[in-house]
């Protein structure tokens, strides 16, 4: 277990991008509902690879479960390859590293078998499912950036803004996505809305599924990189109808990948 301080040690920065995932399950469905949110959590990328879930303690204070439900979480986690347990001082639960699946990585025909599995781990029952969750992640992301340009973010939060950007453009070609990911997160969860936040979370988990994929192509990187750079400095100028159109170029060019590597 985790006892020296690790929510201290995350940061600001992701421990509000925890919260903004982890809440309170309902009563009935406490495990269900936990093992969602930890599955959020995991493939969000908000705790990466090799380092640490918070404590068992802090888990369950956040979800409001029983430790006993939390462990049966885990071991449903650990079953599936996506979590390990490591003993002593520093142990705890460690997320484990996701082979490589991009779709250059084989033929064309097992890519596009990949492709389809992880539509349907993702929850989606076609290509109709499909458009869905790529329409509905437009409008969360479209709306996050207008209302983060009109707010008008304060020192903290456009400090919180600048970092993300700057982890997508440092970032190693391993790490972009989830990169990308926290910078849109980052968004989302500064829009004034944790009702958003947490939809926003939900399914942007569903769209990486198929984003962790699709291969990387440095001109698309390049493409997506100079977007986020607009779209951040719309942000934090306050022009939310400039913020507004460039998210959702942004977001019709990820829509376009999909559905290519789909075809």
């Amino acid at each position: 277990m985790d006892t020296d301080g690790g929510a201290r040690r995350r940061g600001p920065a992701r421990s509000a991008q925890l919260a903004a995932v982890l809440r309170p399950v309902r009563a009935g469905n406490g495990f269900e509902e936990a093992l969602e949110q930890i599955l959020q959590v995991v493939r969000l990328g908000l705790v990466p690879p090799g380092e640490r879930l918070p404590a068992e303690r802090e888990l369950a204070d956040l979800l409001r479960i029983s430790r006993v439900t939390l462990r049966e979480v885990l071991k449903v986690l650990k079953d599936q390859g996506l979590v390990e347990s490591r003993r002593g001082r520093y142990g705890g639960t460690f997320v484990r590293a996701r082979p490589a699946a991009g779709l250059a990585a084989g033929p064309a025909a097992d890519a596009r078998r990949e492709l389809r599995r992880r539509v349907a781990v993702a929850g989606l029952a076609g290509l109709a499912d499909l458009e869905d969750a790529l329409r509905f992640r437009e409008v969360l992301d479209v709306g996050a950036a207008g209302l983060c340009a009109e707010a008008g973010l304060g020192p903290e939060h456009a400090g919180q803004v600048r970092a993300a950007l700057a982890a997508t453009r440092d970032a190693a070609p391993a790490d972009y996505r989830r990169q990308d990911t926290l910078f849109h997160l980052t968004l989302a969860r500064l829009a004034g809305s944790r009702s958003l936040a947490e939809q926003y979370a939900a399914a942007r988990a569903r769209v990486n599924e198929l984003l962790d994929c699709v291969p990387l192509l440095v001109r698309n990187l390049e493409h997506s990189q100079a977007q986020h750079a607009a779209l951040a400095d719309a942000v934090l100028a306050g022009d939310a109808d400039r913020a507004r159109t460039v998210m959702r170029e942004h977001c019709a060019g990820t829509a376009a990948l999909v559905r290519g590597f789909l075809a």
